[in-house]
């Protein structure tokens, strides 16, 4: 379909319109950055699981005992101490398992970060099979040794207080859950070793910013009269992300309007502004706590150029004398194609957040359109002027960026097409390998011009 000269609507699913997704609290995407959360609940899980299915095997042997099924009871001591053996094997050899296993990942990932991005390592950590097989394993071992613990030394059935045969049944069922865990886990660890999966993964982790995210508007209300500044207290570092609901709440109760003056990504240091009070004087400083967050490294939760920004790097990495891999950068092209062409239409820039009367509460700064397209093909254009593969794809991709755009927006995209011209131009000497290298090609190199046996 061609540009119909209208923007999309956003509509919802169902046909309706689409409503402002809820502010999100940084809660939940802090502890997918961190590595400790799933295994220590995984840990708390194991100890009360063992606990439960030991009172049961406790509460099925003095039923027994009331009954005088003795024999009964013989029978499960018996069953018990056979897979006695099984639980002690599992217990002994779960942690080495775990350590082998986990020690190879990290060698292959090194392997990736060094080839594509240091900051692969992040899809790693973020990954949910991972955590929840460290969080299995580590479970089953000490659910293990909590089973070997409760077996008593004596075997009369009179005197006996718990046969853990329930318990041991449910150690197998986790040994169980292990293998399948692993044989997923090898294969999501291998899905990170390729290329085309990290781009792919980076590009839907950019999708979501989008998508949980209020739409930008256009034409801001004007704002009332700035009556102080906000300045960072704690330790340096990136600014990941900020606290929309505490925040829309804090400058209601007080009748201001706050606007962040940072954007999320920068490097912020004690003593930086960054919020704007509009409306009246500044909160105090209790209310604002755990409302911004700092922290080493970038994260996509309200990051809007955070996606766009590693597939750059990679397509750098890709186009380095060092690792000369021109495909991989096409393959970025490709997805910064497709990011961009989901945002032509929509407005960015300024981003607003009302209380729930409606009112303007929160405002801050997005990257605006020339911004994404500068950090889309600004590097890779500098590094690719040699590599016919790459500068082909770009310039297909800037021809199609200026079809589906709206007007007003084609001018940085001109821009590029003319800077990558001169840049072949000026790199390359004989004029056909300049019209070879000039033409757009989807593909890279893939099609031939019109005409071309």
């Amino acid at each position: 379909m061609g540009n119909t000269g209208h923007p999309p609507r956003f509509p919802a699913p169902g046909g309706a319109p689409r409503r402002s997704p809820r502010p999100l609290s940084p809660l939940r995407e802090h502890l997918r950055d961190t590595f400790w959360f799933a295994p220590t609940a995984g840990l708390v899980g194991a100890v009360l699981l063992a606990l439960g299915v030991l009172e049961l095997d406790r509460l099925l042997v003095e039923a027994l005992r009331e009954q005088g099924a003795y024999d009964d009871i013989a029978s499960l001591i018996a069953v018990a101490d056979d897979l006695k053996g099984i639980i002690t094997t599992v217990g002994s050899a779960m942690l080495t398992f775990i350590g082998v296993v986990f020690s190879i990942s990290l060698v292959a990932l090194q392997m990736a970060s060094g080839q594509m991005t240091p900051r692969v390592v992040r899809l790693y950590v973020r990954s949910r099979i991972t955590k929840c097989t460290f969080t299995v394993f580590l479970a089953t071992f000490l659910f293990a040794l909590m089973v070997q613990a409760a077996y008593e030394s004596g075997d009369d059935p009179r005197t006996i207080t718990t046969v853990p045969v329930i318990s041991a049944s449910v150690c197998g069922l986790l040994v169980l859950l292990s293998l399948a865990l692993f044989v997923a886990y090898v294969n999501s660890t291998l899905r990170l070793m390729r290329v085309s999966h990290v781009i792919d993964r980076i590009t839907r982790e950019s999708f979501r910013v989008i998508d949980r995210h209020a739409v930008a508007e256009a034409g801001p209300p004007e704002l009332p009269a700035a009556g102080g500044e906000v300045t960072h207290r704690g330790r340096a570092g990136v600014l990941r992300d900020v606290h929309i609901a505490r925040l829309v709440r804090v400058a209601r109760r007080h009748g201001v309007v706050l606007r962040l003056i940072p954007r999320i990504g920068d490097f912020v240091v004690p003593g930086t502004p960054v919020l704007t009070v509009h409306g009246g004087p500044p909160p105090p400083a209790r209310a604002l706590r755990y409302t911004v967050s700092v922290g080493v490294e970038r994260t996509f939760h309200q990051d809007l150029g955070f996606g766009l920004r590693q597939l750059s790097d990679i397509a750098q990495r890709a186009l380095s004398p060092a690792v000369n891999d021109p495909t991989t950068a096409v393959a970025c092209l490709d997805r910064i194609t497709q990011f961009l062409a989901a945002v032509a239409w929509r407005p960015l820039g300024t981003l607003h957040h009302r209380d729930r009367r409606g009112r303007v509460r929160l405002v801050r700064d997005l990257p605006g359109w020339t911004d994404l397209v500068d950090l889309g093909f600004a590097e890779i254009r500098g590094c690719a002027t040699r590599s016919p593969q790459v500068t082909r794809r770009l310039m297909a991709a800037l021809d199609d960026l200026r079809l589906l755009a709206p007007e007003d927006r084609r001018t940085p995209l001109e821009r590029h097409r003319t800077l990558l011209v001169h840049a072949v131009e000026g790199a390359v000497r004989e004029s056909a390998d300049r019209a070879f290298a000039l033409r757009p090609d989807r593909q890279g190199v893939g099609r031939s011009a019109p005409g071309d046996a």
